[in-house]
């Protein structure tokens, strides 16, 4: 059997001002495309769907068409939400869509639920686990010794009673761990960027299944072992991702123990790129390369430019966020608030604070508006 393993789509999702819906349009269209190429048979979504709880109507309308596709191409669908998943409205129609061949899974009710299907090998079963916390599956399994998210998913996989003489897949939506941390893409979110060890996750205890499709982590990667696998996100969703490619799995399932994984790389609409120079350079002609993309900039120049996100949009019309590096910012890196602090007013901070990080004096205006928004915040007293 032949599979396909995506995870975070993020659908709807925007990078600065510019929505994605397009690239992502193109991105699935490209998918699609690899179904038909490489005769795949499955499809698994390892959650993150959409971008937010409350997806936009945009976003809706292009997971239902690439679910459209999918099912008039008869290719099963196995999808489990993530955390920015809203569990009802990926749930909504669910039943209806089964019969369709897409099987959604988005609440954890007390059991691993799983799909089976048949190939030349005989049966397939397909675990589907959606993003779990630990008090979750402690109410449900009615354990107050579970606190951590390993012991939760430990628990989950035990009290599912898997036959491992047979061939099993695990879809999860989870913070997994091998010998060492894994890498982190920069776009998952503060509460990915910031795991604790309560959230994460061994992948020893998924070592059994014949292959893991993981979500969560936006950098394509194998956790621990080889058939425990990240599939990133389809596309670049941060400035960390600027200078690295995207892929999807294709796993070819044979017989018990048979699994091969390929790498295939997508090509997006319009790349995620990181340009750094002076604005006179990377404005010269014979510099400016694919002006479509998506576009960071770092200026090294040592005065701040007025309207400069104007100016690179005349040449680079989708650029996101523009910010300097040179002698100014690097004594700022290494700048220690407390060198002022001390002894002084409010006021006085405040006059030295914007010195050393404008070069000029702060304005009798923009002193007064200051003090007033410290007031209100109870940071000074009204008589100060």
């Amino acid at each position: 059997m032949r599979i396909i393993h995506l995870g975070d789509l993020h659908l709807g999702k925007t990078l600065g001002e510019y929505s994605l819906i397009r690239d992502q349009e193109y991105i699935l269209n490209q998918i699609l495309d690899i179904v038909k190429e490489k005769d795949v048979n499955a499809v698994l979504i390892a959650g993150d769907v959409y971008d937010r709880s409350l997806p936009s109507e945009a976003a809706v309308n292009l997971l239902d068409s690439f679910l459209s596709k999918l099912a008039a191409m008869c290719i099963k669908t196995y999808i489990i939400s993530g955390n920015h998943d809203s569990e009802d409205r990926l749930e909504y129609g669910s039943r209806l869509f089964s019969s369709r061949g897409i099987h959604i899974t988005s609440k954890f009710n007390g059991e691993l639920v799983k799909a089976t299907t048949e190939d030349e090998f005989g049966e397939l079963n397909i675990y589907m686990l959606p993003f779990i916390k630990a008090s979750r599956v402690r109410y449900y399994c009615n354990d107050n010794s579970i606190e951590t998210y390993e012991d939760a998913v430990r628990t989950v996989i035990e009290q599912a009673d898997v036959d491992w003489s047979e061939r099993n897949i695990l879809i999860a939506h989870q913070f997994v761990t091998g010998d060492s941390s894994p890498q982190i893409a920069g776009s998952e979110g503060a509460s990915v960027q910031n795991v604790g060890l309560v959230e994460q996750i061994s992948s020893e205890i998924f070592k059994d299944f014949d292959y893991v499709a993981l979500g969560h982590l936006h950098s394509p990667q194998s956790v621990g072992y080889d058939h425990i696998r990240y599939s990133g996100s389809v596309l670049k969703y941060s400035l960390n991702e600027a200078f690295s490619s995207k892929s999807v799995p294709l796993i070819n399932i044979g017989e018990k123990g048979s699994v091969e994984i390929e790498l295939l790389r997508l090509s997006p609409f319009r790349d995620l790129r990181h340009i750094t120079g002076k604005l006179n350079q990377i404005l010269k002609e014979e510099n400016i390369v694919d002006p479509d993309d998506y576009i960071y900039v770092t200026l090294t120049d040592e005065e701040i430019i007025n309207d400069v996100m104007g100016i690179v949009q005349q040449y680079y019309l989708n650029t996101v966020k523009i910010d300097y590096q040179n002698s100014h910012t690097k004594e700022i890196e290494n700048f220690d608030i407390g060198d002022i602090v001390s002894d002084k007013s409010f006021e006085e901070i405040i006059s030295d604070f914007y010195l050393k990080m404008y070069g000029v004096d702060i304005s009798d205006e923009e002193l007064d508006v200051m003090m007033s928004v410290a007031r209100e915040a109870g940071v000074i007293n009204e008589a100060d």
